[in-house]
């Protein structure tokens, strides 16, 4: 990422060029990436390739100020952090679904960040409701976060009775966990972005993936709460977990929910992909 390309990035951000690679400054990142840059599945439904290219997510996310989902956000995040001076590496992981089973490999991508001042931490820019601050990583403590209370401790054998690591302490496989419950279970082994190709092409076609079924765009307020637009449903959530919900009743007043609360110009309201005619 160039100098260009940095300044525009920060300007979308809202935020200075840090002076150093601190966790202060990664914490302020962290926190006004997901306040303005949403997560959201868009592409899907809208017949938009998802190109897992450094300069596409770069155009897409900073000139096109659009969002998207993991691979995406956290692929062109992890990209900014390298060049500011952060030490980085891409993370592969699995997400938890119904009765505890693990997702498909290269399900999710995660970050590990290594700061200027000794600090190492889990950032995670690109999961919809999760933690709004990096978390240490090396902590196996309970960590207090105003998405809720996170946990990352070391995993035991999957279905296949797989630890993982070769059942070195230092190289297993870790869980992290929201409110009590499994979220995803990371590797530590690094990886690079061309790694997370398959996972991206089978949760843009496969109908077995959630991303499919819906489009949905969600980014967290300034106050800590959550806004979120799912097909035509727009939904606030308050910092203390209360809800309000609305029915979106014409394309204008979608058109204008993506314009006004996420900052996504679209000319046509994103149809669900098992209902298009495109192909």
């Amino acid at each position: 990422m160039n100098t260009a390309g940095v300044d525009a990035y920060l300007r979308r951000l809202g935020v200075e060029q840090p002076a150093w690679p601190t966790v202060e400054a990664l914490r302020e990142l962290h926190l006004r990436h997901l306040e303005t840059v949403p997560f959201e599945n868009l592409s899907i439904h809208l017949g938009e390739e998802v190109v897992l290219d450094g300069k596409r997510l770069l155009d897409k996310v900073v000139e096109a100020r659009r969002g998207g989902f993991c691979y995406e956000l956290n692929g062109v995040f992890g990209a900014l952090l390298a060049t500011l001076g952060y030490d980085v590496q891409l993370l592969a992981s699995r997400v938890y679904g119904d009765g505890g089973r693990l997702g498909i490999p290269y399900d999710h991508l995660a970050l590990r960040v290594r700061t200027v001042d000794g600090g190492d931490w889990l950032a995670d820019v690109g999961f919809g409701a999760h933690f709004h601050l990096p978390l240490a990583f090396g902590e196996r403590g309970e960590q207090e976060d105003a998405g809720g209370t996170f946990r990352i401790a070391e995993a035991g054998a999957d279905a296949a009775g797989v630890r993982g690591g070769h059942d070195r302490v230092e190289a297993a496989d870790l869980d992290v966990s929201r409110n009590g419950r499994p979220v995803y279970r990371l590797e530590v082994r690094p990886r690079v972005l061309g790694d997370f190709t398959v996972g991206a092409w089978w949760h843009s076609t496969s109908p077995l993936s959630h991303f499919t079924r819906s489009p949905v765009c969600s980014r967290i307020t300034e106050d800590g709460g959550r806004i979120t637009l799912s097909g035509r449903r727009f939904t606030v959530t308050a910092p203390d977990g209360t809800r309000r919900e609305h029915e979106a009743g014409t394309d204008e007043e979608v058109l204008a929910l993506y314009r006004d609360r996420f900052g996504i110009a679209l000319d046509t309201v994103p149809t669900a992909r098992g209902t298009r005619t495109d192909g």
